[in-house]
Order: C-alpha cells, then structure tokens, then sequence
C-alpha cells in the first residue's frame, strides 16, 4: 500500500492511506505518524476480514521493521 504524508502549516504530519477508506491520522512527528499510520492500516484490514468483507482489491502489506 502506498501512504501518503503532508505536513500542516500548524506543524502536525496528516498521514493516509488513499486507496484504504478510512485510515488517516495526524501526529506530530513523522516517524510516529508512520508507525500509527501502519497500525490503523493493520487494525482497519483485520476487522473487516473478521466481518467477512471480502477486500475489493489485492492488499499486500510489507512493514518495515523499527
């Protein structure tokens, strides 16, 4: 999945995954927006395949580890 990152006049880091509906977040620091980014994303993936929604698109996921 590709994410995307902008950072706000105000300083904070918007974080997103375009293609994945419903994971944005912002966070002060990048590096932590990163990391929560990849949870939500993991967290998002994991319920809806626990209520059996059927992904409309191949999802691969690679984390990197810290």
């Amino acid at each position: 999945m590709i994410f995307e990152m902008e950072q706000e006049e105000d300083g904070r880091w918007i974080a997103k995954i375009p293609t994945l509906s419903g994971v944005m977040l912002y966070d002060q620091g990048l590096k932590e927006a990163i990391s929560k980014l990849q949870t939500l994303a993991l967290m998002v993936l994991v319920e809806r395949l626990e209520n059996g929604e059927t992904p409309s698109m191949l999802v691969s996921v690679t984390l990197n580890a810290a």
